[in-house]
């Protein structure tokens, strides 16, 4: 049984391309259990002042606002945590991930939660998860000099634990998409 979290992040719903290359990947595993998240129709909020304190705070000690500004990221790093494989859909806007994505990175990169800082540098926490990355990047090619959001979310589900990531190009995926 395999529980799949599905993250999309396009701005476009009908004719997407990252869309429609992890619906193909999702539908090639087959999985038992797939939990969706849109971050384009249900953006994340922005990190403030008050979660970027509340998550430094020992769970123990806070407040009954600083478990209110955590609630969502709570959530995000529970379905990762109930998620074997996570697929996720990313289009390449002015050489960066999504806007969404990146609020959704920054709500699920947590200390003490998702890594934790060493003696030798930081360790992620987030063992045993597969990510597969779907990449329509139009005129950006992947991995090129000039993509910066392919090696930043490599180097966050690295950060956070997850080193089994494959990298598909919707080209790769979906050949008429070229």
């Amino acid at each position: 049984m395999t529980t799949v979290l599905h993250l999309t992040a396009s701005g476009v719903s009908d004719g997407s391309v990252s869309r429609a290359a992890t619906a193909k990947i999702i539908a090639d595993l087959d999985p038992s259990k797939i939990i969706t998240r849109d971050l384009a129709i249900t953006p994340m909020p922005q990190v403030n002042s008050q979660w970027i304190n509340a998550r430094l705070v020992p769970p123990q000690d806070r407040s009954v606002a600083d478990a209110a500004a955590l609630a969502l990221s709570d959530s995000l790093i529970a379905e990762i945590a109930a998620a074997d494989v996570i697929v996720i859909g990313m289009p390449i806007y002015n050489f960066g991930m999504p806007a969404a994505l990146k609020a959704w990175v920054d709500l699920i990169a947590r200390p003490g939660v998702t890594f934790s800082y060493t003696e030798n540098g930081p360790v992620g926490l987030i063992k045993g998860k597969k990510a597969i990355v779907a990449v329509a990047s139009g005129g950006t090619p992947v991995d090129a000099p000039i993509d910066f959001a392919t090696p930043h979310l490599r180097q966050v589900l690295r950060f956070v634990g997850i080193d089994d990531i494959t990298v598909h190009t919707a080209k790769d995926l979906l050949p008429l998409a070229a």
